[in-house]
């Protein structure tokens, strides 16, 4: 039996006739017009003005902090239940993230602890952040209504991390077309994938113009090599903006595919005791990036962690949820505001295979594993 990952790429003839297309075409570089019509294709995809391709999620984060104005030494607000990169983003440019925790209902940026975390520093005299970013978790959209109305009412910029929730909507609205600007990400294990990748998406097109400029070292208009100020070598190359292209025709499909494979988990493990899910917010529907359960420590006879080994024996790859940012090394001193959520879904949580490549009969084979290792496990009468 070969073996099951947790969301491998889902690619097939498409993205390699597109790759070859650009290949033969000779623009090997992180220019050329497979990238533009990248672009223009995700920017018209989403409802946006425009949109600029980049070397990962990362790095359209980078941007976009900058795009907004963060300097070094500002405040950033960040999920503290997130994968590093929201955070370090913020860091890279000298500024501090202040951590908040998640939403028990969505696992998302906690729009109350937010109000008070803005309210507290307006009544003390304290500088408020310089940005909000937001991040839709495991392809669930953050509740973006009232994060909105509060940015605005503070007056801070709201950037939307999106980077694992292409395809899922709120309120109708899709996925990165919140806040000043949001970011995607094509990673190899996203729902869409360029290999690696990124893009920073935006109706403020001099955002998203100046995130090029300084994607490509931020070369002035010169004959020679000038430069006014540093830059990055962040652009996406033309070959990847080719499977980017190829990988969007299919996006719906692949989106679906992954609310199939939600719906199976839910039906194939409802018996199992203590077995719950990521809950689906009401305001919107969600990509289901990725399938997660929770293991109640009450009810189940397994940990997460035992739960994890069983499958991995099996040859099948699981994947603990994020550790929040809180309770890493790197960011255990940042100021935070609750926690105790992120913590918890941390301590119970687990991911399992969600790739939209994944077969019924693969997926049968984790469901069954599941179901054999809850019923090995000595602490079951």
């Amino acid at each position: 039996m070969s073996r099951i990952f947790l969301s491998p790429p889902d690619v097939g003839p498409r993205e390699r006739e597109a790759l070859l297309e650009a290949f033969d075409s000779n623009w090997i570089a992180p220019y050329g017009p497979h990238l533009d019509a990248f672009e223009a294709k995700m920017a018209s995809h989403l409802g946006a003005r425009d949109a600029a391709a980049v070397s990962s999620g990362t790095a359209a984060l980078h941007l976009a902090l900058l795009g907004v104005g963060v300097e070094a030494g500002d405040d950033v607000v960040v999920p503290t239940l997130t994968f590093a990169a929201t955070a370090n983003a913020a860091s890279y440019i000298g500024a501090r993230p202040v951590l908040i925790d998640a939403d028990p209902d969505t696992w998302t940026l906690d729009a109350g602890l937010l109000e008070d975390e803005l309210a507290e520093r307006v009544a003390s005299g304290a500088p408020l952040p310089r940005a909000v970013i937001t991040v839709d978790l495991y392809g669930q959209c953050t509740d973006y209504a009232p994060i909105s109305a509060l940015c605005d009412r503070y007056g801070v910029a709201l950037v939307e991390d999106a980077a694992e929730a292409l395809g899922a909507t709120y309120d109708h609205t899709p996925a990165g077309r919140f806040g000043q600007v949001a970011v995607l990400s094509f990673n190899g294990n996203k729902t869409m994938t360029t290999s690696g990748g990124g893009m920073v998406v935006s109706d403020d097109v001099s955002l998203v113009q100046r995130a090029r400029y300084l994607a490509t070292q931020a070369r002035d208009d010169a004959p020679h090599y000038e430069h006014s100020e540093i830059g990055y070598n962040y652009r996406l190359s033309n070959l990847l903006a080719a499977i980017g292209s190829a990988q969007l025709e299919t996006l719906t499909d692949k989106v679906s595919r992954r609310r199939i494979i939600k719906a199976r988990y839910r039906a194939g493990l409802a018996d199992l005791a203590g077995v719950g899910f990521m809950p689906d917010a009401a305001y919107g529907e969600p990509s289901n990036w990725l399938t997660v359960i929770t293991l109640d420590p009450t009810e189940s006879p397994l940990t997460p962690t035992e739960l994890r080994l069983a499958l991995d024996r099996a040859d099948i790859e699981a994947r603990p949820a994020w550790k929040p940012m809180h309770m890493q090394s790197l960011y255990k001193a940042s100021p935070m505001r609750g926690g105790d959520v992120a913590r918890r879904i941390f301590d119970t949580g687990l991911c399992l295979p969600s790739g939209s490549s994944l077969s019924d009969t693969d997926q049968d084979r984790v469901i069954g594993a599941i179901s054999d290792a809850f019923t090995r496990s000595p602490k079951v009468a």
